[in-house]
């Protein structure tokens, strides 16, 4: 019979947005099993922010080109996919750039905007000669993994273009397994994951985030098998568990802000809400510590509590 080992997670120190964990000891095959998990939902399932429609004023289409400006639409969209955005906004945010030569537009132009932070604002966007003017709006989308230009038609508007949003804030996933002596002649797996993200959240939250996906994903496979209550247990002594459970978390009383992040993040009910970790909420997009405070309080207040980080 399999046993299965309880295995610790090492956390290495981060260093420009690198960060490795070491998880171990591990059933032997399981190291592959996990590692390949992992690195499928970090590189494919963590929100993130994108560019996703480009309106210029003095162009009609992609091909296009301005007078006085170096670089054509289709590089300066390029250059535009490379920034690297926080959005603290569920709904799109459109951004303004508006320069005129000669100058070097960088992601700085864009100004300081109170719900899209440019983490990258030496960004080279275009170079103006003489008295070139560069005008556009920028739209900034929240999203999950990879959207292409293709599914997204433009808006009508006579210079929209949409762009190939790539929303992910992980930038590169590597993991090896290496063996781990352990009792009775038996080599265990050890993996060591090494997460690379873009700066809009760290490699731990990252981790936490694609744990806690996996974790839910694992638990409808568990949830398949049947529970008998022991006899002694009676039924009545806690009749309202489950509909407590499956209570919409509209109904918890919570303020506008955490009530969108969660529903955003696909936690729909309590019961979906009491499986996440303080953690994994703090990882989900616009939801800070006041959020957490105001959940924890009100679950608190119905006997309630998030589940536990170990």
């Amino acid at each position: 019979m399999l046993e299965i080992k309880h295995p610790a997670v090492s956390v290495g120190t981060a260093e420009d947005n690198r960060q490795k964990f070491v998880i171990g000891p591990l059933e032997p095959g399981f190291g592959y099993t996990i590692g390949n998990a992992l690195r499928r939902t970090l590189l494919s399932s963590i929100p993130g922010a994108a560019v996703t429609h480009v309106r210029f004023d003095e162009a009609l289409h992609e091909f296009d080109t301005l007078d006085g400006v170096v670089e054509d639409i289709s590089d300066i969209i390029l250059n535009l996919k490379d920034l690297v955005l926080h959005s603290h906004s569920p709904e799109p945010v459109q951004l303004r750039i508006d320069v005129l030569g000669p100058a070097e537009v960088t992601g700085a132009h864009f100004g300081v905007n109170p719900d899209v932070e440019v983490l990258n604002p030496e960004l080279h966007i275009a170079t103006l000669n003489g008295r070139a003017r560069f005008a556009a709006d920028v739209t900034v989308e929240q999203g999950i993994g990879y959207l292409g230009a293709e599914s997204r038609p433009g808006s009508g508007t006579i210079g929209d273009v949409p762009v190939d949003a790539l929303f992910s804030p992980v930038r590169r996933v590597a993991f090896e397994v290496e063996p781990s002596p352990g009792e009775r002649d038996i080599t265990f797996d050890e993996l060591v994951v090494d997460v690379l993200t873009d700066g809009t959240i760290t490699p731990s939250e990252a981790m936490a985030t694609a744990g806690g996906i996996l974790r839910r994903l694992a638990q409808l496979v568990e949830n398949l098998a049947e529970v008998s209550l022991p006899d002694s247990l009676d039924p009545a002594a806690a009749p309202d568990l489950p509909s407590d459970l499956q209570r919409p978390i509209d109904e918890l009383g919570l303020s506008e802000r955490p009530r969108n992040c969660l529903k955003r993040a696909q936690v729909t009910t309590v019961g979906a809400l009491l499986e996440r970790t303080p953690l994994e909420l703090l990882a989900i997009p616009n939801f800070g510590e006041k959020s957490l405070d105001e959940v924890t309080a009100r679950l608190d207040e119905l006997g309630l509590a998030l589940a536990s980080a170990d």
